[in-house]
């Protein structure tokens, strides 16, 4: 069966549905609550893996102590 031949089969449904009375149905709230679920599980999944990073950020390393009273030649070297 052609999805052309499926859908011819259900013009005639379509017709007795009131234009001014269409709602999502229930096929509208589960596919809703499906993406609810799926993103309610992502983030625990997210919170999970977020947790197992240990994470230390260590400090920007100085090529040189700054000293007073020290000059910079900008020699690079």
């Amino acid at each position: 069966m052609y999805a052309t031949q499926a859908l011819t089969h259900l013009v005639p449904l379509a017709k007795e549905v009131d234009d001014n009375k269409v709602t999502p149905g229930v096929l509208g709230f589960l596919v809703f609550a499906a993406l609810a679920v799926a993103v309610w599980l992502l983030m625990k999944s997210m919170n999970r893996h977020m947790g197992k990073v240990d994470f230390e950020e260590e400090p920007e390393p100085d090529t040189e102590p700054a000293v007073s009273g020290s000059t910079r030649t900008g020699t690079g070297k």
